[in-house]
């Protein structure tokens, strides 16, 4: 009795030792497949730095001029509203 249940631990052992064998051999081929996609993934991603870049440089430009626009019209706004008042001022 006690030789069939050595004997069937032992093949259930070895079939467990085959099993995680096989599953070990495919997680390496599978983390082989997902390290090429990362790989290609981190080429397209630096190919489109490139034109992040560009787009950001020219955002950029349209703040600065949208800036300047905005400081003009607010400086000339300014100049009438104090104009008239500073004339309020000298009439009184």
């Amino acid at each position: 009795m006690t030789e069939t249940l050595s004997i069937i631990l032992y093949v259930l052992g070895s079939i467990l030792l085959v099993v995680l064998i096989i599953l070990g051999i495919k997680m390496i081929i599978m983390m082989d497949k997902i390290n090429v996609v990362v790989d290609n993934i981190n080429a397209k991603v630096n190919s489109l730095n490139g034109v992040f870049s560009i787009i950001d440089l020219a955002t950029n430009k349209l703040a600065l001029i949208s800036d300047k626009i905005v400081e003009a019209i607010t400086s000339l706004i300014r100049k009438v509203f104090y104009k008239n008042k500073e004339e309020e001022l000298k009439n009184e």
